[in-house]
């Protein structure tokens, strides 16, 4: 039985025997995702996966558990080593933030699909090469296209007359 068909078939029961073990819908999700993904990494050797998707799920809630408890104890014993959150902004500066990001998002609307696409793979890391495959190109365009889409984005950007005042 391949993978797709264990999901389909297990997931649901999985899932809902996790929410009644936690508790905790979105832990029980993530433990069902955890077990789903160890059957692709390490397929069982038995001929039981139902049995060993069950197993895995409850090992990772219990290893989610211990872990929490682990913290807990480490940050009671000291409070002044617990993160902290960001600090939040000024107001006045929220609002410019999220003016820039307004912005921002408009101008990479107005871009073709295509050229977002090789933008925002390019700032996730991607090569060159899988760029390419990506948007159905050669690897050589897109140098180009980056190029092309960076202009476009910067005159989208340009402060105006306008926006001086």
């Amino acid at each position: 039985m391949n993978v797709t068909e264990l999901f389909n078939e297990h997931y649901d029961a999985l899932f809902r025997y996790l929410v009644r073990l936690t508790g905790d819908s979105d832990l029980a999700a993530d433990a069902a995702q955890e077990a789903f993904v160890r059957l692709v990494e390490r397929p069982p050797a038995d001929r039981h996966p139902r049995a060993w998707l069950f197993a895995v799920a409850t090992n990772v809630v219990r290893d989610s558990a211990r872990a929490r408890t682990r913290w807990f104890k480490l940050l009671s014993a000291s409070p002044d080593r617990a993160p902290m959150g960001d600090v939040q902004p000024l107001p006045d500066a929220a609002a410019e933030s999220a003016e820039r990001k307004k912005a921002v998002r408009t101008a990479l609307d107005r871009l073709s699909l295509k050229e977002r696409t090789v933008l925002l793979m390019r700032e996730e890391g991607f090569a060159h090469h899988e760029i390419a495959a990506a948007v159905g190109t050669t690897t050589g365009s897109v140098g180009t296209m980056l190029a092309r889409a960076l202009n476009k984005l910067a005159a989208e950007l340009a402060p105006t007359s306008e926006s001086l005042r």
